[in-house]
């Protein structure tokens, strides 16, 4: 049986960027690990902050998490612009990445949006 939040979309897509940030930055030449590091955290963040929110009861503890994890995505942005700019990714898949992280930060924006209207 899965868990609720493995059931949401915006969860999976959370999922899958992780997944694809750490097959890219494997790749990454030998003096970037700062970057891989934070790229990884980052991306990986967005995923554990949604799951976390599902144990949690309180709104202002369910908007942390959401509140966290849309941060994370944004997080990403720059990161992902200086390993453009360093030649370890090319521009077309930076731009695909940030639409990505566009798409996920909306998506848990709604769920802010929706938890400020339901009762807890």
């Amino acid at each position: 049986m899965a868990f609720m939040f493995e059931k949401l979309e915006v969860y999976q897509k959370a999922v899958d960027f992780a997944d694809r940030i750490a097959s890219i930055t494997e790749g990454f030449p030998r003096g970037y690990g700062f970057l891989v590091d934070q790229l990884n955290r980052a991306g990986l963040s967005i995923a554990t902050n949604l799951a976390e929110w599902n144990g949690r009861f309180t709104k202002p503890d369910r908007r942390n998490f959401f509140t966290i994890a849309r941060g994370s995505a944004q997080e990403c942005v720059p990161l992902l612009e200086i390993a453009c700019r360093r030649g370890l990714m090319q521009a077309t898949q930076a731009v695909n990445l940030k639409e990505q992280l566009e798409v996920i930060a909306k998506m848990i924006s709604g769920l802010i949006n929706g938890l400020d209207k339901r009762k807890v």
